[in-house]
């Protein structure tokens, strides 16, 4: 070959392959297996889903678009992104290739306060709301879709697959409720709890801060309920009890969440750690008391044990109604969210005409305070109206009654939603006097069908509670909670007619390695063929 033809055959080469090096670089990229998976894994399952098959890449040259009425949705993004990848975006209001845009304009109008729809493709990944806390539920769906890395050496791009989601909540209640009354939660263990709601788009915490165990807010004008009646809780522990001020701090958290706290004072029943903090105040003659109470209350003296049924407050003292008012008044102050729960279950020592008395005064100091008066089923036998929610948890009878007289109603069915209820006769923790609940019954229900009087309109949501007679520590918590809890939140988010169990098992298998990164002490259920590779219950 003469110099000449090899010349232009080398240069032919190089040229050759500087094209494809082009072509491969600008080439789509097309979706990895993980990132498939990550993208079909979201709970609760959204309403509309299409996968185009393509990538968008996470990379140091990320940054987040958004106005200044999201910056604050915009840097939990950014740090969430940072745990997640290790990649600190920068926040600007310009947008380029390879951004991610937060806003909330050109929303339509079904997405309403709380939907989302969020649009990826390679060089944008976008989310569109009306509201901020659609922006805050689209970013839960972000987190649960970028990719896991097998490569863990190379964290300089993480994917995310393309494609559309768009998303709105069947119901505008999607709660749970955790019991610090029985034991104890420090502030820190709150907001974790408050975190891991938040990550299934729930947006209620109900807190029941009294019981017969122990009264856990600070009352200004009543010292002694926290003096003597937080001191105390299950077993015997220190107890402890939250000041306004680290309420305020829970409550902001929550907020920032999209969370509304809603609090609980059980009253006229489970009302023990009040009545031995002022038994001379509160605590009802023998003729109040029946003769059949066991234990009875005794000043001074804390309830360390699990009965219930026992305690109420004397209808013939006008001293008990000042007390109701000051305490509803004090923390109604400090909650900005609409609702005050008025507890009303199992008052067994309550005479009936006394107990109607009872919750209908509870209803004029709620409403006179600003709020909405939320109470369990049995306050059903009183006067309810439409401004009226009853939370359902055993009784259709008391459920179809509200019902009748107009109230709105929550389904906690505690054959399905108690989250404090054992998987099965093997569970380390929990009790079992409603049901064993494995993680396919606890999510195989509908509260439309569940009492079939009750119309969908007077439907607010579902709400899964967590008595905490056997929970003392975080780890219990999440191990009652999970995997349960991401099921009763698809059932608040997500139409029935999209939900089914064969679909839900396997996204619900992949989120196990989530939860391993996020810490969570999750029960292993045989029900579930489980992604990750950690054996231990």
């Amino acid at each position: 070959m003469s110099f000449s033809r090899l010349s232009y055959f080398c240069a032919l080469s190089t040229f050759t392959a500087s094209i494809l090096l082009v072509t491969s670089c600008d080439s789509p990229r097309v979706t990895s297996p993980e990132a498939k998976v990550a993208f079909e894994r979201v709970i609760p399952k959204p309403n509309a889903t299409t996968s185009t098959g393509k990538t968008f890449l996470i990379t140091e040259s990320t940054t987040i678009v958004a106005a200044s009425e999201l910056q604050d949705v915009a840097k939990y993004l950014a740090q969430n992104l940072q745990h997640i990848t290790g990649i600190s975006p920068t926040l600007t209001t310009n947008v380029t290739k390879g951004a991610i845009v937060l806003s909330l304009e050109g929303g339509s109008a079904d997405l309403g306060s709380e939907g989302y729809t969020l649009q990826i493709d390679e060089d944008q990944l976008k989310i569109v709301a009306n509201k901020p806390a659609g922006i805050f539920y689209g970013i839960q769906t972000v987190r649960q879709i970028i990719a896991d890395k097998n490569d863990k050496s190379s964290r300089d791009e993480w994917e995310v697959a393309t494609g559309t989601i768009t998303d709105h909540p069947e119901y505008p209640w999607r709660g749970s409720m955790l019991d610090v009354a029985r034991h104890f939660f420090s502030v820190a263990d709150v907001k974790r709890y408050i975190d891991l709601l938040s990550f299934y788009k729930i947006n209620i915490l109900h807190l029941h801060l009294s019981d017969d165990q122990g009264w856990r807010i600070e009352i200004k004008s009543w010292p002694n309920l926290t003096a003597i009646g937080g001191q105390s809780q299950v077993g015997g522990g220190k107890g402890g009890f939250y000041t306004q001020e680290q309420y305020k701090e829970i409550v902001a958290y929550a907020q920032s969440r999209f969370i509304t706290i809603v609090p609980e004072i059980d009253l006229p029943g489970h009302i023990n750690a009040a009545l031995v903090s002022y038994p001379g105040e509160l605590l009802p003659g023998p003729s109040i008391v029946l003769e059949a109470t066991k234990p009875r209350p005794v000043a001074g003296r804390p309830h360390i044990g699990t009965e219930v049924g026992f305690s109420t407050l004397s209808i013939k003292k006008e001293l008990t109604f000042k007390f109701v008012e000051d305490v509803i008044r004090e923390i109604a102050s400090i909650t900005p969210g609409p609702y005050f729960h008025v507890g009303g279950d199992e008052a067994a020592v309550t005479k009936k005409a006394d107990y109607i008395t009872f919750i209908n005064r509870f209803k004029e100091i709620v409403n006179a305070n600003g709020k909405i008066m939320i109470g369990w089923e049995e306050i059903a036998q009183a006067d309810l109206d439409s401004t009226s929610i009853a939370q359902f948890w055993h009784s259709q009878d008391h459920a179809n009654t509200a019902a009748e007289k107009g109230a709105k109603i929550i389904f906690s069915p505690s054959t399905k939603a108690y989250l404090d209820m054992q998987y099965d006769s093997t569970s380390r923790i929990g009790l079992h006097w409603a049901a064993y609940i494995e993680v396919d019954s606890s999510y195989m229900w509908d509260p439309t069908t569940l009492v079939s009087e009750i119309e969908r309109k007077q439907i607010m949501g579902v709400e899964a509670p967590l008595w905490t007679e056997t929970v003392v520590t975080m780890d219990d918590i999440e191990y009652l909670v999970f995997p349960r809890l991401p099921g009763i939140a698809e059932i608040g988010w997500t139409s029935s007619a999209v939900r089914n169990w064969e679909d839900y098992k396997v996204r619900l298998a992949n989120h196990a390695v989530l939860w391993r990164k996020m810490e969570i002490d999750f029960y292993r259920s045989p029900k579930v063929s489980w992604a990750d590779s950690t054996r231990t219950k």
